[in-house]
């Protein structure tokens, strides 16, 4: 790794590449074979060993997948104390762990708040069973609330839950009574999702086959905005296309830095990372993430160098997603910063409704 350095705040992504099941809609990288745990620790220690002079300090961490949550509570608890050695986290970051329902309990969440962990975000997607079951879910409605509860019982104090609206088969009626589950145990934080479909998956094969109709573009906005009015009423912020916070104090930390373009590193495979005007990403292929730290080489995949064109197009579309918006900065080129919100029009007016 080059040694330059840099002033703001970094974020730590880990990605866990484990799930017991793949769910129907889901692309992310994931695999099954458990047996691979302990080469895939060890093979993030040796890739935290490369990346030591990444950031002078990072302020937000989130281990996601996959699922994190496969593994015993012990051992994320392991990993979290591996990273505070290896970069230096600052006191009072945000440091989110995903679980789901059916992996943990009372128990297992306060390990994992014990260990440091003050964040948790639990992949609900619905209580609605027959809903669950369409998105090939493992767990059921009723799962999901326990989990929730537990994390409450646990002790942590910022809770994010994660929903999916516009799954076939799903009413708004339904859709409503979702929220209304999630809003049981007043959460902090809710991530609001449209469902998308993925090529190669399950459930774009079923669509595809005719075996399930997803909602149209009008459907998808009605629950959208039926979303947005409903969480808002109950005093939620919406602060970005897909995610509401009770305060500006709670809204995930870490996901603004992908907005934001602040430096983030991501460590395991698949996962990207970003820094100056480099981004780059991991294999997506875990033996072979694996093999390549073994033999001392970082597992990246492939890179790319954005201009600065590139960059204010990116920052205005990031600007689009956020109820901040976004600010033209007082140095550099005003005509740079024209051309770009020129070019970006034509989406805006795509994203625009009467």
């Amino acid at each position: 790794m080059d040694d330059n350095r840099i002033s703001t705040a970094a974020g730590l992504y880990i990605h866990v590449p484990f799930c017991r099941s793949k769910c129907a809609y889901c692309d992310f990288y994931s695999v099954t074979d458990v047996g691979r745990i302990d080469g895939y620790l060890e093979a993030l220690s040796l890739e935290m060993e490369l990346y030591r002079g990444f950031a002078p300090v990072f302020d937000t961490v989130y281990m996601g997948g996959g699922t994190p949550s496969c593994l015993p509570a012990d051992r994320l608890a392991d990993v979290l104390a591996r990273l505070r050695s290896a970069f230096p986290v600052s006191p009072g970051s945000e440091i989110t762990v995903e679980v789901n329902p059916g992996d943990v309990d009372t128990a297992c969440l306060e390990r994992l708040r014990e260990a440091g962990f003050n964040r948790v975000s639990v992949g609900v997607q619905s209580f609605d069973d027959a809903i669950l079951t369409t998105l090939g879910r493992r767990h059921g409605g009723r799962e999901g609330r326990e989990a929730v509860d537990a994390a409450r019982r646990a002790g942590f104090d910022n809770l994010s839950i994660d929903l999916i609206y516009g799954v076939p088969g799903q009413s708004p009626e339904g859709w409503r009574e979702t929220m209304e589950s999630a809003l049981a145990v007043n959460p902090e934080h809710l991530s609001c999702y449209e469902l998308t479909l993925e090529r190669g998956t399950p459930l774009h094969r079923r669509v595809e086959a005719g075996q399930l109709t997803l909602a149209d573009e009008d459907e998808a906005y009605g629950f959208f905005s039926a979303t947005s009015e409903f969480l808002e009423g109950r005093g939620y912020i919406h602060y970005e296309v897909s995610n509401f916070a009770r305060t500006g104090a709670l809204i995930s930390r870490h996901n603004h830095k992908y907005w934001d373009h602040t430096p983030y590193l991501g460590l395991g495979p698949s996962a990207h990372s970003f820094r100056g005007c480099r981004r780059w990403w991991n294999r997506r292929d875990l033996p072979r993430y694996i093999s390549d730290l073994r033999a001392g080489r970082a597992p990246v995949d492939g890179q790319e160098e954005l201009s600065q064109d590139q960059l204010r197009m990116e920052a205005l579309y990031f600007g689009f997603r956020t109820k901040r918006g976004f600010t033209v900065p007082r140095s550099g080129s005003a005509s740079g910063w024209t051309c770009c919100g020129k070019r970006a029009l034509p989406c805006v007016a795509c994203a625009t409704r009467d």
